[in-house]
């Protein structure tokens, strides 16, 4: 039935494509052709600036669809060079400052993107359509120390809309509209996801001009990336880095869709070219360290290592994260993965005694002497408080599961006392609803392991009830554990396994393929006696780790139960099949 509905979703918007209007070669007809960008796709901006401006001005949108923020920054200042009365040279600068689905500018970025704003309008334009442009940006960072991000974000994208509503034949206008859509769409967390499926409208129409627009493929990819949708993404996914291989973000972006639909290998595949082309990227800018981009594909590719027990080379990522002296820029996504890395390599072999003892930043009051084993010293952890909660987080489930309550309970109220910091925030991202979810979690573990369990039980399913209602941020490949399969997990230690099994299940369907996911269903199947499903998801798990370079006790339990011998689970309990 999800596949019928699948299918039927593409065919319509395959018929919206194919009834596009021609009315669109009548104005700007110039933007049919299709220019290639050195490998960044191929884009065609028309602008009335000088003649010899044009093609840079071209490079810089490609850069800018690619989230290549910086790279586009600095092609839009060389089109000022080339004309300084190019007022949309003004426009991307400004553009280049105003990040929507990744956090809200920073007070130096917000002041470049003004200053570039009001330069914009100063300088003019000499079609109405480019005006129209720089009056949209302008309604972005207008008033930017009265209004919050949220609110700018709402009233840029309403002006984008008439933008492409007056200029129905400029594509360009469209693909920047889509992607309005798109972020205001995960501000709305709504689970129809109507804005996000009328960006990817949008875009299919596009497409069928210009199949190897970078906007295009990168938006429609950041249109479906939710598990009830992501599958429509799968042929963006496996075109957009072939004909963008020069961005890093291009490399990268693929694998937001196979990790959603549990594709490890291609996982992989993607994020190694991805570190190898911010690798590339931090040499070719002469940086000390490594560029922020890099840390994310590290990310990736530690969860995904770790789907297929592949710890050796997830070990391999942890490493090169502890030697990595320094990061430009110090951004949201640096403090995202270096602290989700370590938490999840050792909640995800599920070492709880490595759990509780992970190392805190040195700027955390509560870091301690581990604070020395913790990697970017200089980091400014102090504005990222709901990165450095996945360490708590990782640390309470730890002490918990290890006995260690009195550990628990301080690291959960650490998770506590961050939760409330953000509940004031305003704008952005809702990062307080995410630490509400580990906070829920880890207390229901301290809880647990006090012997509450009526409280226990009741804390787990009102943190997989708001997991399952709260969608994930592109930063990440998703939840450090999933709630509902912490509720599984919970539910097999009350000695309820058929419940359990539900509960796995339900939580492969939003996150599949995950190896703690079908290792607790084997297990809860297991125990409620249904032998049928407990082969099928030992079976899958087996499957998962066929390219292991480690031997958990969890594969030898499934390759145990399979030959219908003596089984030994992972906790050590010797158990009849």
């Amino acid at each position: 039935m999800k596949r019928l509905s699948l299918l039927f979703l593409l065919l319509s918007v395959g018929l919206i494509a194919a009834l596009y209007p021609p009315s669109a070669r009548a104005q700007h007809s110039d933007q049919h052709e299709h220019v290639p960008i050195a490998g960044a796709g191929k884009v065609n901006f028309r602008v009335s600036c000088k003649p010899q401006a044009q093609q840079q001005f071209n490079r810089a949108v490609a850069w800018l669809h690619s989230f290549e923020y910086q790279e586009a920054e600095k092609a839009f200042t060389k089109v000022t060079e080339l004309d300084p009365q190019c007022g949309m040279a003004y426009w991307g600068v400004a553009m280049s400052n105003y990040h929507p689905l990744w956090a809200p500018p920073t007070k130096d970025e917000l002041q470049r993107g003004t200053s570039a704003a009001e330069k914009a309008k100063a300088t003019g334009a000499k079609t109405e359509r480019e005006r129209d442009y720089i009056s949209a940006i302008d309604v972005f960072y207008k008033n930017a120390d009265t209004l919050d991000h949220r609110k700018r974000a709402f009233a840029y994208s309403d002006a984008m809309k008439q933008l492409h509503q007056r200029h129905s034949s400029d594509r360009e206008a469209g693909v920047f509209y889509a992607l309005t859509l798109v972020a205001t769409g995960m501000m709305s967390n709504d689970k129809s996801y109507a804005r996000e499926k009328e960006a990817a409208q949008i875009l299919y129409r596009v497409q069928a001009s210009e199949p190897q627009h970078p906007g295009v493929a990168h938006y429609i990819i950041h249109s479906y990336d939710y598990p009830a949708l992501a599958e429509l993404a799968l042929p963006a996914a496996r075109s957009y880095a072939k004909f963008a291989p020069a961005s890093s973000h291009a490399q990268h972006m693929p694998s937001h869709i196979f990790t959603r639909l549990g594709l490890w290998q291609e996982a992989i595949r993607s994020n190694l070219d991805a570190s190898s082309s911010a690798k590339a990227h931090a040499v070719r800018h002469r940086m000390p360290g490594a560029w922020d981009q890099q840390l994310h594909a590290m990310d990736y590719l530690t969860y995904a290592y770790l789907q297929g027990s592949r710890d050796k080379e997830a070990w391999g990522v942890f490493e090169e994260l502890m030697k990595i002296p320094s990061v430009e820029p110090q951004s949201f996504v640096v403090a995202y993965s270096a602290t989700a890395i370590p938490a999840r390599y050792a909640l995800e072999r599920r070492r709880w005694d490595e759990a509780a003892k992970l190392a805190l930043p040195q700027s955390d009051p509560a870091s301690g002497a581990s604070a020395a084993a913790f990697p970017l010293k200089s980091f400014p952890w102090q504005s990222f408080p709901w990165a450095v909660a996945h360490l708590h987080y990782a640390r309470a489930i730890g002490a918990a599961r290890s006995g260690d309550i009195a550990s628990a309970r301080q690291d959960a109220e650490k998770l506590s006392a961050i939760q409330q910091s953000l509940v004031e925030v305003k704008g952005g991202y809702d990062w307080a609803k995410q630490v509400e979810i580990e906070r829920q979690v880890a207390s229901a573990w301290v809880a647990f392991a006090e012997g509450k369990h009526e409280e226990s039980l009741k804390l787990m399913r009102a943190a997989a009830d708001l997991d399952d209602a709260t969608d994930k941020h592109p930063v990440t490949p998703g939840a450090i554990l999933p709630a509902r399969e912490q509720l599984g997990e919970l539910l097999l230690e009350l000695k309820q396994p058929a419940v359990a099994v539900k509960e796995f299940e339900a939580s492969l369907e939003r996150a599949p393929n995950r190896f703690n996911g079908f290792y607790g269903a084997a297990r809860a199947a297991r125990g409620a006696a249904d032998q049928k499903k407990a082969k099928l998801y030992y079976s899958k798990l087996v499957e998962l780790a066929s390219l292991a370079d480690t031997v958990r006790p969890e594969i030898e339990e499934a390759k145990a139960f399979l030959a219908g011998g003596n089984v030994k689970d992972a906790s050590g309990i010797s158990r009849n099949r």
